[in-house]
């Protein structure tokens, strides 16, 4: 008889595309967590510098982790892969250039269980580097990131998450624009500033970074 695996509380949810150098970063501070009830899933947007290979230890180490590789789509598409076969109560996200402060996930867990109508938790980042992004609706012009929703930091009840389809896949602000689909249900949601989620945006390849308004 199959043994059956109790239901984490998080799914994190790891998008990745040809940065096995870093990732580990991302890794070590998800493995670091004061929180333990969590499974992460590390999601291969089809990279080409043996991003499996460099990082499989971790999979022999720790079991709540698993690796999955899909056709190179573009990230809305590779966490909503994560999405798809994630099992925790709550969904959260990592990208493969940031980290978690050790209390991230266990200063979330504290949030949600004192609020249990919280159905989408958000906020909460220390910004690394460039603190401003292209505007999503005019990308002549840039943003603060303190005027931005980061997908990193949504933590997101499953059932919620599933009824809305995941991300869409389009060209900037999936983070955003799933946000906004939220506002519209009337799911109870809840923003805090304990910045714990520690978003990278001090590198070139990040999207938002090169993100080149003019071909």
């Amino acid at each position: 008889m199959t043994e059956l695996r109790p239901v984490p509380y998080f799914s994190v949810i790891i998008p990745t595309f040809n940065r096995k150098c870093i990732l580990t970063k991302a890794i070590d501070s998800l493995i670091s967590q004061t929180e333990k009830n969590w499974e992460g899933i590390i999601v291969d947007d089809g990279s080409d510098d043996d991003t499996f290979g460099y990082i499989s230890h971790y999979l022999k180490r720790d079991s709540r982790i698993q690796y999955i590789r899909q056709e190179n789509a573009g990230a809305a598409l590779a966490k909503n892969k994560g999405i798809a076969i994630a099992s925790g109560a709550f969904l959260t996200f990592l990208d493969s250039d940031d980290e978690y402060e050790p209390t991230h996930l266990e200063s979330r867990k504290n949030i949600l269980v004192q609020n249990p109508d919280v159905k989408f938790l958000y906020g909460g980042i220390k910004i690394v580097g460039n603190q401003f992004v292209p505007d999503r609706f005019d990308t002549d012009n840039k943003i603060h990131l303190d005027d931005c929703v980061i997908g990193g930091t949504f933590f997101i009840e499953r059932e919620l998450l599933l009824s809305l389809q995941g991300f869409n896949n389009i060209v900037i602000g999936e983070d955003a624009e799933l946000f906004d689909r939220i506002n519209l249900t009337d799911a109870i949601k809840l923003k805090t500033k304990h910045p714990t989620y520690i978003y990278q945006h001090d590198r070139a390849d990040s999207v938002t970074n090169s993100y080149n308004v003019r071909p």
